[in-house]
């Protein structure tokens, strides 16, 4: 299996369970709770296909996706105790989805012929839009729109693999190393508390 694939496939895994734990966290029922999962885990990529018209959306195209987001929903509910003790190691599996995720909706757009300030918006809508649906539908304040350096990781990310790709760097390389970047900004940021100022 390509890694990137198996990266994709996990940060699927991990947002759904996030998006389980929120929609359990607010008494929903099961059937509330898949919505939640499902939207939290692909809503970013489905807007995005969406905006560049890419159909049928990506994950109507493999199913991996919809087996996984439903494994996530009997897992989070079964071992919820044991994955709120594990809540590092989810951080850090967000961490390498929303930058693997920013990268990979910017290099999609960019196939579609579309200009890379386009790209760049369409990568951190990928990262970062599962996660405000999810939000919004679970009468929550998005966290992007809560001084957290969380899309304005994926935008710094998406800004260095483009000026890496002008400057022609290996593709492969320059998806590394800007993942890493948008991985340890998120990271730092937590550690460091780093917040966005507010409007006033």
């Amino acid at each position: 299996m390509d890694f990137i694939y198996a990266i994709d496939l996990a940060g699927t895994f991990v947002f759904a369970i996030s998006g389980t734990l929120t929609a359990a966290e607010k008494k929903f029922d099961l059937f509330g709770a898949a919505i939640i999962a499902l939207i939290t885990a692909v809503g970013g990529g489905t807007i995005r296909d969406l905006l560049i018209g890419s159909q049928p959306v990506g994950w109507m195209q493999n199913q991996h996706y919809l087996i996984l987001i439903g494994l996530a929903i009997p897992f989070s509910f079964f071992l919820k105790n044991y994955i709120l003790k594990l809540r590092r190691t989810m951080f850090l599996f967000d961490a390498i989805g929303i930058g693997l995720f920013t990268i990979l909706g910017l290099q999609k757009t960019l196939a579609f012929g579309l200009s890379p300030v386009i790209a760049v918006m369409m990568g951190v809508v990928s990262a970062v839009f599962g996660g405000v649906l999810r939000d919004i539908l679970c009468n929550e304040i998005p966290l992007i729109f809560r001084q957290e350096i969380y899309a304005t990781a994926c935008l710094a990310g998406a800004v260095l693999f483009l000026f890496l790709k002008n400057m022609g760097l290996d593709n492969d390389l320059n998806m590394l190393l800007t993942i890493l970047l948008i991985i340890t900004i998120r990271i730092l940021a937590v550690k460091r508390q780093w917040r966005m100022p507010v409007m006033r």
